[in-house]
């Protein structure tokens, strides 16, 4: 047989060593109000102010869009544009992680609101979904209970405004007060 020649292993020392670079979480917002006013308007604005600082904050995290339904219902998500569109990046790979300000503005329908997430959390990879102002995670195993409660009241919250509503119509006509101002000549 003939020679073998060994060549030694060069020991790296300190930090010539490179760590493999953890790719960071695409992470989205998701904002909505739900009425036109000025007050909400505000909200609407200090909101995506906010998502694209707390994103753009995060040495682990970069901004995966931010997606903003603007005086849309709360109630069925079939009508709100942005958030499907979110949806849809998702299914499509562009979103490792939402975040949104809390449950009620994430859904007020308890099925659509448990829905999501239910196909969020099955989706390969899981896409989380984080509730600021409950501080709830939805891959965390104890938020599956508490997401069903506040998503429970979120949507009794919005029955609740929508009977008021009504009563206020009601009682308004029952006592000759309309909606719009006095036409004239009409009595």
């Amino acid at each position: 047989m003939g020679n073998v020649m060994v060549i030694p292993a060069k020991r790296q020392v300190g930090n010539n060593i490179k760590k493999a670079e953890k790719p960071k979480l695409r992470v989205a917002a998701y904002c909505r109000v739900s009425t036109d006013s000025d007050e909400q308007a505000t909200s609407y604005e200090a909101q995506i102010e906010h998502y694209t600082e707390y994103i753009s904050k995060n040495p682990e995290w970069v901004m995966a869009g931010i997606f903003a339904d603007d005086g849309i219902t709360g109630t069925n998500t079939k009508k709100r544009d942005e958030f499907n569109r979110m949806i849809e990046e998702c299914h499509d790979g562009n979103i490792d992680m939402i975040i949104t300000k809390s449950v009620s503005r994430f859904a007020r329908n308890l099925l659509d609101c448990i829905g999501w997430v239910r196909r969020l959390k099955e989706h390969e990879p899981p896409i989380p979904v984080f509730f600021e102002q409950e501080h709830l995670n939805t891959l965390d195993n104890t938020s599956n209970i508490i997401l069903f409660v506040l998503a429970m009241v979120a949507e009794e919250e919005s029955h609740m405004k929508s009977e008021a509503m009504l009563l206020s119509l009601e009682w308004r006509f029952s006592r000759g007060r309309f909606l719009t101002p006095s036409l004239l000549g009409y009595d």
